[in-house]
């Protein structure tokens, strides 16, 4: 029998409350970079259940199927269990619910889930083709080519097993599905938008590289140096003090 969020502890509770404010704040900088129309495309975002280590017991929030994101509030946003189960909410979950739920099942280091259908991404995918690595931003955020993942039809985790199957292993946080569109992983949901919107970047610049002749390839031993600089290095750094140093 499935658990309602009351089942849970009080401090499961109150992650829950502060991700569903976090999931329907993030769903704003879809429309904002141009990456959805309508109401299609949603976030999500896992909530541990620290009472249970091996991590089968988490819960995630998510869009509700079919809303405007105009019309999108924290108390809007969904709550299931990693089988995809409603455990809070009004609304009827996405109907990628199950792709995110078999995600964050198989794949523990993930804690976001996006999906959009991405006008340039989309078309990559509409052919089935990856996105090459002939950028150095490319090569910052994806490590390599964004790859393609099988056709799946959309309703049961069919595309949740694409995804990991693709991404297992692999440096990219973004899939290319055939015949759908992007979807995009992070270790929060922040994180997993951030790729959405770097992917279209990547798959509109090669795109029209591409019309104006043969974009030229990086090196692999470039591409692992920019990748390594870019994860480890790149950004605000945790400052280290040494007693005697200003």
């Amino acid at each position: 029998m499935s658990k309602t969020l009351t089942d849970y502890s009080q401090a499961v509770q109150e992650e829950v409350a502060r991700v569903r404010a976090v999931v329907s704040d993030l769903h704003a900088e879809l429309p904002r970079w141009d990456l959805v129309v309508w109401t299609a495309g949603n976030v999500s975002q896992r909530v541990p259940n620290t009472d249970v280590p091996d991590g089968s017991a988490d819960l995630f929030v998510i869009k509700p199927s079919g809303v405007s994101y105009d019309d999108l509030t924290p108390a809007d946003m969904v709550v299931c269990d990693l089988d995809g189960n409603l455990v809070d909410g009004t609304r009827a979950p996405s109907s990628d619910t199950a792709a995110h739920a078999y995600v964050y099942t198989h794949m523990r280091e993930v804690g976001g889930v996006v999906h959009t259908h991405s006008t340039y991404a989309t078309a990559w995918a509409a052919r089935g083709e990856e996105v090459p690595c002939v950028l150095t931003m490319m090569a910052d955020e994806f490590g390599g080519p964004v790859p393609v993942g099988p056709f799946a039809i959309i309703g049961d985790d069919s595309i949740g097993r694409g995804i990991v199957e693709t991404l297992s292993g692999h440096r990219s946080p973004a899939v290319l599905m055939q015949n759908h569109g992007p979807f995009t992983i992070g270790k929060d949901a922040r994180a997993a938008v951030k790729a959405a919107v770097m992917v279209e970047e990547v798959a509109r610049t090669v795109h029209v590289a591409r019309q104006l002749g043969d974009p030229l390839p990086i090196e692999q031993q470039h591409i692992d140096a920019l990748y390594d600089r870019y994860q480890n290095v790149y950004g605000q750094q945790a400052a280290t003090s040494t007693e005697g140093q200003a």
